[in-house]
């Protein structure tokens, strides 16, 4: 039995069509994986499925409960991490519904009596009666902290994603709707979220980039093309799907190659015949032609000859148009990212010494590293055991509580942080990143358009870009900035597939200082490194 079924949906903003005519049904059990290139409309299409957005055409019917969980964290500044989960899981807006409606009963509202036990049963259906004790029980288990009643805007990236996750472990939602659920787990979240899944009996449709979290939970693939914004759907999971999109691909190339070369060869053929005739008619009627033949019969009978040949390519003509035209497949736009030859700096890079940095109760160090000209580190570890800290200590970013630092004086930086924040927000994207590179306006245009940020996104405000183009922009400026030593926190968080693969490419090249922290178990197998260091209760270890 279907618990979702989106039927034709279609939706635009303003005169851009991001989803056309889009089917989908998912049932129990449907474990569906939405992909497709940075703004194509996988997150439209999800919030279209929960009823956030309202498509312009089509239908989408929901049998039971439906919850999405957004890609960005969305804690807001009023709520406890408690208040975040119950929201998060539907049991906030349950509950209201179901105070409202038993405020109706008591008013003695006509229909309060349905409205109260239906707003009731999925109060109960959604797990509220004992959600905050399964919170408490789930935040022990992820190392979140015991008192959930702490603002969630307080706590730091790592307990963040940890926060999220809990949202989605903690739901009881007919279908789940996950939009990059991924993004800045460490490896045990990963684990718990894919062990959770693969319990989890209703249905789910999920976003994500991460290619190991695919090709574990996917059993269908929908992909949606970036120009036709329509949806096709795959089975047999992610690795079959590409296998199978590669091969539609090649059988594509091959039938428009089968045409044109059939179209071409008919042209040909017409053009050579309609010469032909014209040469003949020519030849027949003209005076010297009269004066070497005298008799009008085979004259007449090579005119005839001729017109025999025109109507031969009229024929040819006719048989080009009667065969079935084959589109040319499009060739895709296709991120191509170079970071450059390096220039060299000294020898010594950075190093911390015995430095120790406090934040609240938590302590990183004493810490004593030191990173070298072409060094290539992985920074791994727990979220919340003090990666990023451990970046920001070792740049400067932070201060130290003791110990010292000190970065080589030839070093330049180019860094993707974690939080994609290098822009100001309220800013149009044209002039905050000509004021961050220095560029032209023209210069900055060509630049942007080459990370597949056209004329219409450079107006737009930096807080309007999806999460995946602030990544790029911020991939734009690391390749322009020259930089000999990279700083890449979580770099492939909200790229599409095509973006990370190359990413590794770019990396693999560089031929300066890395310095990265990845969850993306792909990316860390895939990138040379050098060094490993690993950040576990405030102290840090190298293998």
């Amino acid at each position: 039995m279907s618990l979702l079924t989106a039927r034709g949906v279609s939706v635009s903003y303003g005169a851009l069509a991001v989803l056309q005519d889009v089917d989908l049904v998912v049932a129990a059990g449907d474990r569906i994986a939405v992909v497709g290139p940075n703004g194509v409309g996988k997150s439209t299409l999800l919030r279209a499925l929960a009823g956030l957005v309202l498509p312009d055409s089509g239908v989408v019917t929901a049998i039971g409960t439906v919850g999405y969980l957004p890609q960005e964290r969305d804690r807001r500044g009023d709520e406890t991490a408690m208040q975040y989960l119950a929201r998060r899981t539907g049991v906030a807006a349950a509950e209201l519904d179901m105070h409202a409606a038993s405020d109706g009963l008591a008013g003695g509202s006509p229909g309060a009596g349905p409205d109260y036990a239906a707003s009731l049963e999925k109060y109960l259906a959604l797990g509220g009666p004992d959600l905050e004790i399964r919170a408490v029980q789930l935040a022990a288990d992820l190392g979140l902290p015991d008192d959930l009643d702490r603002p969630a805007t307080r706590l730091s990236g790592g307990q963040a994603a940890r926060l999220a996750l809990a949202a989605v472990l903690l739901a009881r939602f007919d279908v789940l709707l996950l939009d990059e659920p991924t993004n800045d787990l460490d490896l045990a979240g990963l684990e718990l979220l894919e062990d959770h899944i693969a319990a989890f009996r209703g249905g789910l449709v999920v976003v994500s980039h991460d290619r190991a979290f695919l090709e574990r939970v996917a059993g269908q693939v929908l992909q949606i093309d970036q120009h036709s914004r329509q949806a096709a759907l795959y089975g047999g999971g992610y690795q079959a799907y590409r296998i199978e999109l590669e091969r539609d691909r090649e059988h594509a190339a091959q039938a428009y190659q089968t045409y044109a070369a059939k179209r071409d060869e008919l042209t040909e053929r017409a053009r050579r015949q309609k010469e032909w005739a014209r040469s003949g008619e020519r030849s027949a009627n003209s005076a010297a032609a009269r004066r070497k033949e005298p008799d009008k019969n085979i004259r007449h009978g090579r005119a005839q000859g001729a017109q025999e040949l025109g109507a031969r390519a009229a024929a040819t003509i006719r048989a080009a148009e009667r065969l079935d035209p084959v589109a040319e497949p499009r060739k895709e736009w296709e991120l191509r990212l170079r970071f450059g030859a390096a220039t060299r700096s000294g020898d010594v890079v950075a190093v911390l010494q015995d430095a120790v940095v406090r934040r609240g109760a938590f302590q990183l160090g004493p810490v004593s590293l030191q990173l070298a000209w072409g060094d290539r580190m992985l920074v791994q570890g727990a979220n919340g055991s003090g990666k990023t800290t451990l970046l920001q200590a070792m740049l400067g970013r932070i201060p130290l509580t003791a110990g010292r630092r000190s970065i080589g004086p030839s070093v330049r930086i180019g860094e993707i942080d974690q939080a994609r924040a290098t822009f100001e927000p309220e800013a149009a994207l044209l002039d905050a990143f000509c004021a961050e590179t220095g560029l032209l306006p023209a210069a900055a245009r060509t630049l942007l358009a080459k990370f597949g940020l056209g004329a219409d996104d450079v107006r737009r405000t930096v807080a309007s870009l999806s999460p995946g183009e602030r990544t790029r922009t911020d991939l734009a400026l690391l390749m322009h900035s020259g930089a000999n030593l990279l700083v890449l926190d979580e770099p492939t968080n909200h790229l599409d597939l095509p973006a990370i693969e190359q990413l590794e490419l770019a990396l693999d090249s560089y031929d300066g200082t890395l310095l990265i922290v990845t969850h993306d178990r792909r990316l860390a197998e895939h990138v040379r490194t050098t060094r490993v260091v690993t950040v576990g209760s405030g102290e840090v270890t190298e293998s």
